[in-house]
């Protein structure tokens, strides 16, 4: 296995080059399932509102969308334009089934994780733990005491899917890969992957908020718009996370590239 050691810096210049140099074609690729997900928002605030499991479900439909977008770019950013074969959205192949197997390995553990520490917790009142001469509920303190290591348990799931999850981009172009593999080729430059990846995903996290709380005050407060600011609210929200998705998939189909000397056509090294 060669020894090669990546770049933190050229990572994410390279990565956020590539994205804001083919801006066109990501209005291009997203634009269904952009509309998808914004269909699976609305009907899930349509159905209910405060239900802890309507949110889960609502966020493992979303990954369908997600996983037909991050596919077709991660193949545009390893095999060019001419084969991403068809828009995404239009249809779904084995290779989706292959990527959505792949990304079910890496994230798997994480979304039970999520899912256990938002039903665990619940609607907790924390005031109530802490107002002088108010009776503890053991109820309450139970929940919260069980939430603590899961809590821990998904912090570490979360580096973990992280440092495999370039992996995906060689599902996209129909490498056999695996998290192990991914695992093996990653070694010496563990927390570099981690780092620019934790990082994109944390701005991205940090403009999608930026845009949600500008386009709301906007609507609401220039406009006086209510219930069409919120659907207004949502389309650009996603329309960000799907931009701060591309950049994520980007460096992950840059790291798969770097890492193995990959070319089409032409077998991966092997590991030792």
């Amino acid at each position: 296995m060669p020894v090669i050691k990546l770049s933190f810096g050229a990572l994410l210049s390279e990565s956020f080059s590539f994205f804001f140099n083919n801006i066109r074609l990501f209005f291009h690729l997203v634009t269904i399932p952009w509309i998808v997900s914004l269909a699976i928002r609305l009907l899930g605030s349509a159905l209910s509102q405060d239900s802890m499991m309507a949110v889960l479900v609502e966020k493992a439909l979303d990954i369908v969308p997600t996983v037909m977008f991050m596919l077709a770019w991660q193949r545009l950013v390893l095999l060019g334009p001419n084969r991403v074969e068809r828009l995404p959205g239009l249809g779904w192949s084995p290779r989706e089934t292959a990527y959505l197997i792949h990304l079910i390995k890496i994230g798997g553990i994480t979304f039970v994780l999520i899912a256990a520490f938002v039903l665990t917790i619940g609607t907790m009142d924390y005031g109530a733990l802490t107002t002088p001469g108010a009776p503890i509920d053991p109820a309450l303190a139970q929940r919260q005491a069980l939430a603590a290591p899961l809590g821990a348990g998904f912090m570490v799931s979360v580096l973990l899917a992280l440092r495999v999850s370039y992996g995906l981009a060689a599902t996209a172009v129909d490498v056999p890969f695996s998290p192990r593999l991914s695992w093996a080729w990653g070694r010496g430059n563990g927390w570099t992957i981690i780092g620019t990846l934790f990082l994109t995903f944390f701005l991205s996290a940090i403009v999608t908020t930026m845009a949600t709380l500008i386009t709301l005050s906007i609507m609401r407060g220039a406009l006086g718009a209510q219930e069409a600011a919120v659907v207004v609210t949502w389309t650009v929200a996603l329309l960000v996370s799907y931009a701060g998705a591309a950049v994520a998939a980007t460096l992950q189909a840059i790291i798969f590239r770097t890492l193995l000397g990959w070319r089409e056509g032409a077998p991966l090294p092997a590991t030792t």
